[in-house]
């Protein structure tokens, strides 16, 4: 596997390591984005007027027991005769990814919203503060903790999962898992299984230190630095 690494020509072109690492990145990215973009409000909306809940919880562990491969190799069959392009693979690839990442930060955004300090938002409401207020103000700062926590989680299962979109002819870093198995060369194989866990690590330090930078360090029990005397 070393080997492999150090052989220049797996460094170069469109099977290069850098353009697949660039193609994950893209894919995971933007299933993150349209996930965010899904789970965030409805979780917002749960968690600050406890409607739903029931609804949000049986969704949550429905999207979770779907078959990832079995449901992306059924939408391109689906979505084949609609697109003639790349579409027909890049779009069902993106929905199931989707659909991993929308239940943990629908759950989580609901469940940090939920454990705010009633005190607090009774404060707030004594102080005038409008729902809108309230909800932006004082949940939101308070809740980012398990939001994060809950992005993270979704991160992952995305930049893992996002390896079997190779498997309807897509790139990534899934490319050197599924090529690698064609041709029965091992090393590549396993060089493509280290670059996907490789990344998720990055990726998820990349995420733990916007979550310290953002979030409160009294919602975190850290002591915030002070500048020398």
């Amino acid at each position: 596997m070393i080997a492999w690494f150090s052989n220049p020509e797996h460094w170069q072109g469109q099977r290069g390591v850098p353009t697949l690492l660039l193609q994950h990145l893209g894919y995971s990215a933007t299933a993150l984005i349209l996930a965010c973009l899904i789970a965030l409000p409805v979780g917002l909306y749960v968690g600050h007027t406890r409607r739903g809940v029931v609804a949000v919880a049986g969704l949550a562990n429905a999207l979770r027991a779907l078959p990832s491969l079995g449901l992306i190799v059924l939408l391109v069959i689906l979505f084949g005769p609609v697109f003639a392009s790349d579409l027909a693979f890049v779009v069902p690839s993106l929905i199931v990814l989707v659909l991993l990442a929308v239940p943990p930060i629908m759950t989580s955004t609901y469940a940090g919203i939920a454990a705010v300090d009633p005190a607090a938002v009774d404060a707030a409401r004594g102080m005038g503060h409008r729902p809108l207020g309230i909800l932006l103000r004082v949940e939101l700062p308070c809740a980012l903790p398990l939001i994060f926590s809950g992005l993270r989680s979704a991160t992952l299962q995305i930049v893992s999962t996002a390896t079997i979109a190779a498997y309807v002819s897509l790139g990534g870093l899934g490319r050197l898992i599924i090529d690698g198995r064609a041709q029965n060369d091992y090393y590549q194989m396993a060089a493509g299984a280290v670059l996907v866990g490789l990344l998720a690590l990055c990726v998820d330090l990349l995420i733990a230190l916007a979550s310290r930078l953002a979030v409160s360090p009294g919602l975190t029990r850290r002591e915030p630095r002070r500048a020398p005397a």
